[in-house]
């Protein structure tokens, strides 16, 4: 049987086994982006489930991607995969915003798997990607030339019927917590400075497999999991992102996670809200906090 993948004819069940691409998951839960210059809106796409990765092995496409979608055929114009058969819901819905550097037309998208990713707007192509968080355990980096994660095999939860009792997979650490580098909260990007200003969260998370069968209207996991803090002075931080170098330029650091947007103005200011009841606007250059 052929299907569609990728705008172009694929093989049935090329990146889900069985019927798992039926119940799996993957919803565009954050509304999308669209860009008058390449005719395209981009949407983020959720994590494939169930969490348990042992039960769907392949890549279970379009799960935690980016697509580019042209709006006058509808076709998907091209995809993009962060993390492919994520074991860590690691959703990739958040925003794609598109900017000029270098004669290109590109888009940048901090995901909730820690890394930011710079593709190339019009066909989708990985210019650059770098952890924009101080923790990352699951994969070490990401490959430019083919685009992926080099995983830590180690650090992906195990299969639960592998255990001694067939009832829960060994506990791993892993950061970020599955709340994400970056969660809904959108960034902002300053075409004055040329940077993302990056609503950022430090956390890890104790997380395990465990069996699960689809049930119609039920949580469907298959993993148990623990949030734990990383350091004693902040979760939250809130970053200016070199989409070019990858470099943190300057951060201001907040005792809460950050789980609020920012807004950049051309008169070069940051602002943001924090949990503590705060609105903060700082120099976007600097980062001094006014």
């Amino acid at each position: 049987g052929k299907k569609i993948e990728n705008g172009i004819s694929g093989t049935t069940n090329q990146t889900w086994p069985g019927d798992l691409w039926k119940t799996g998951g993957a919803a565009t839960w954050l509304g999308g982006t669209y860009d008058a210059k390449t005719g395209m809106a981009y949407f983020g796409t959720g994590q494939p489930a169930p969490w348990n990765s042992h039960l769907r092995q392949g890549d279970n496409l379009f799960s935690c991607s980016t697509v580019a979608i042209d709006v006058k055929t509808g076709q998907i114009k091209w995809s993009y995969q962060s993390t492919p058969n994520d074991s860590w819901d690691f959703d990739g819905v958040n925003e794609f915003i598109t900017f000029d550097q270098d004669g290109k037309r590109l888009g940048g998208k901090a995901d909730r798997n820690g890394f930011f990713y710079v593709l190339d707007a019009t066909n989708g192509k990985l210019e650059n990607a770098f952890p924009f968080v101080k923790k990352v355990t699951w994969a070490t980096g990401i490959d430019l030339k083919t685009g992926r994660p080099n995983f830590v095999p180690e650090n992906r939860p195990s299969d639960p019927t592998s255990g001694a009792d067939g009832k829960k997979g060994s506990s791993v650490f892993a950061a970020p917590s599955f709340l994400g580098g970056k969660n809904q909260m959108p960034m902002a990007y300053s075409p004055d400075t040329k940077l993302f200003y990056v609503p950022s969260n430090e956390w890890g998370m104790e997380i395990w497999n465990e069996p699960v069968t689809y049930k119609k209207g039920a949580a469907y996991l298959g993993a148990g999991f623990t949030i734990k803090t990383l350091n004693d002075d902040y979760i939250g931080a809130m970053r200016a992102i070199d989409p070019k170098t990858g470099k943190i330029v300057w951060e201001v650091k907040n005792g809460a996670p950050l789980w609020g947007g920012v807004l950049t103005t051309a008169g070069n200011l940051v602002f943001w809200g924090t949990p503590e009841g705060l609105l903060k606007a700082a120099d976007a250059k600097t980062g001094k906090v006014m």
